[in-house]
């Protein structure tokens, strides 16, 4: 099972290369932290300040080429936590097929913040980071 989840909190650390953004349960309680690199934060907190650079960045022009291809991205999900390393894919329609791309959660979200699409997280996951 999947449970849509949204962006709690971005933490910006400029002294260091590990960023944390926090993802909490849509209308519920659970939470957890991942760790993130610099590039990807910025491009985040960029996108969700509402901050156009003047040439489109990575996710963007991922996010660009998708659509001019008639793709849709349906939903990211982050499905997979193991060695303390967490997985996600990418979840593409197109002409009524459907695609799954893996990805790092990080670029997941980042595309996800760029394209408006919902982000999941596997029920599973929320039982490994319970503290």
């Amino acid at each position: 099972m999947e449970v849509q989840v949204e962006l709690s909190r971005i933490i910006i650390n400029e002294s260091s290369d590990q960023q944390i953004i926090v993802l909490k349960e849509r209308g519920g309680q659970r939470s957890f932290p991942i760790v993130i690199g610099i590039v990807e934060i910025f491009a985040i907190d960029r996108r969700l300040k509402g901050i156009k650079p003047p040439r489109p960045m990575t996710h963007d022009l991922l996010d660009n080429v998708l659509k001019n291809l008639g793709t849709r991205i349906e939903k990211i999900v982050i499905n997979d936590l193991r060695n303390h390393t967490f997985y996600a894919k990418i979840c593409l329609s197109r002409d009524g097929q459907t695609m799954e791309i893996d990805s790092r959660p990080s670029d997941a979200i980042a595309l996800s913040v760029a394209s408006g699409a919902p982000i999941y997280v596997a029920e599973h996951i929320f039982d490994k980071t319970a503290q």
